[in-house]
């Protein structure tokens, strides 16, 4: 019966070993679809759309909150996310873009009506506090993929403008399994681009009381995705290199020296320490006397035979921790289509006026940009006009005489001598307007014009150049 047992165990054993084996050499399969950090890759496959039928996305509502969040986190917190978003608010919108009501072309605009159209440009502007408003635009839209703009038209003619919020644009329970219905955005059943309704808070809004900038997505996916969405991770390994840099040089260079006693009992080092402070306090959370001692400049320190002196910040070696911080940073900056130093504010590496050049990538990206906010802005100035019309302040039919002229500042790193020549042989030649060539400059033709007739009334001579 023994022998049985003892034969059964064996069997057990070999099974078991044979299990093992099998379970260390499994491997699955899904794991080729996993980040080191544990985060599985998101499926962008989806099987044939029957004609007719919107694109599914990428993400589900939740997922793009959550990746919405992550991205603000960024933009809060992290340093190297802080300087990029506040770096394209700066080239982008800059000082602010110009905007001038100018004739359109082969059009004799009636008497008064452009300055009717520029002073209802004007007051929008200082009212709504635009120039702000345009560089919360550039952040937004950047760090959620996305700005809400909702319209509220005035009695008197004017205009307000208001955010909303991405986390309100979300579809109600009961329009779950409505197709047309998804990521609060109701769109025409053959037409992903015709949007007719936006669900703000829950509430139907009228989609032409709203303009949606999105980003980073093509034109018939529904939400924009965040700027820094396919860098995030590098971003959080950088601070937390950047951190564990830091932490270590801190602790390395606390330490000032090590001493170490040979064939010496505890109570001897309790005992030579003591000897050795300037000052002794007693702790009062533990009772246990501490010693200090102060190492001033230049201090000589005399040991014997038996006390070693070691020096750990002598073995700290930050710089190579610095080449693999910058592969990432670089990484970074090459998802932003910007030099390194708009990233790190670090210059040793890059030289600005070599950098931004007319032909530079960062000027060309910068400049593709400003064509986006213009065209953006362009619709929001003639959402004013038109409520201006609608009020009366305005004539029916200024849209047919008036065009809007919106002028971004200068990307380029300028020959400022150079400009004015050309821009001087162009006047003459009687391509460049008097007007466009203040716009150009950042100053207002009619003011400017306005002070040339004070300065004359006043008999004051213009200035000669020799």
């Amino acid at each position: 019966m023994s022998d049985d047992i003892s034969l059964l165990d064996r069997w057990q054993d070999q099974l078991r070993e044979a299990y093992d084996s099998l379970w260390d050499s499994l491997v699955d399969p899904r794991e080729a679809y996993q980040d080191d950090d544990g985060t599985w890759w998101s499926a962008v496959a989806a099987r044939p759309l029957s004609p007719g039928q919107p694109p599914r996305p990428v993400f589900t509502e939740p997922q793009l909150a959550e990746i919405r969040a992550e991205c603000r986190a960024l933009a809060m917190c992290n340093e190297f996310a802080i300087n990029g978003h506040e770096n394209r608010v700066s080239f982008i919108v800059g000082v602010g873009h110009s905007y001038r009501a100018v004739p359109r072309k082969g059009k004799d605009v009636p008497p008064g009506m452009l300055d009717l159209a520029q002073r209802v440009l004007d007051n929008f502007l200082q009212r709504g506090g635009w120039h702000k408003r345009q560089q919360e635009i550039v952040r937004r839209r950047d760090r959620d993929g996305e700005a809400f703009l909702r319209f509220f038209p005035k009695t008197d003619g004017t205009t307000e403008v208001r955010f909303v919020e991405p986390d309100q644009i979300f579809t109600p329970q009961h329009l779950a399994h409505d197709t047309s219905s998804t990521f609060g955005i109701l769109t025409s059943k053959h037409d992903v681009e015709e949007v007719q309704v936006y669900y703000v808070d829950g509430e139907p809004v009228d989609g032409a009381e709203i303009q949606h900038r999105k980003a980073n997505v093509d034109g018939n996916v529904k939400r924009g995705l965040p700027l820094f969405f396919p860098v995030r991770k590098n971003l959080r390994r950088a601070e937390k290199l950047l951190r564990n840099m830091s932490t270590v040089a801190e602790i390395q260079s606390a330490i000032a020296l090590i001493r170490r006693h040979h064939r010496r009992g505890s109570s001897t080092v309790r005992q030579f320490v003591k000897d050795q402070a300037d000052h002794i306090a007693t702790h009062p959370g533990t009772g246990r006397s501490e010693s200090f001692r102060r190492y001033r400049p230049g201090t000589i320190l005399d040991a014997d035979a038996a006390v070693d002196y070691d020096f750990p910040a002598s073995a700290l070696d930050a710089g190579s921790y610095v080449k693999v911080l910058q592969a990432e940073l670089r990484a970074i900056a090459s998802r932003l289509v910007m030099p390194e130093f708009m990233l790190t504010s670090d210059a040793s590496n890059a030289n600005f006026a070599s950098t931004l050049v007319a032909e530079g990538p960062a000027v060309r990206m910068f400049q593709r940009l400003q064509a986006e906010q213009i065209e953006d802005d362009r619709e929001v100035m003639w959402r004013v006009i038109g409520n201006a019309v609608a009020a009366g302040q305005l004539p029916p039919d200024t849209r047919q005489f008036v065009e809007i002229q919106i002028v971004p500042p200068s990307l380029a790193v300028r020959d400022l001598l150079q400009e004015a020549r050309v821009n001087e042989i162009e006047h003459q030649s009687g391509i460049l307007s008097p007007q466009t060539w203040s716009q150009r400059r950042g100053l207002d033709y009619a003011q400017e014009q306005r002070h040339w007739a004070e300065h004359r009334r006043s008999g004051s001579k213009v200035p000669v150049s020799e």
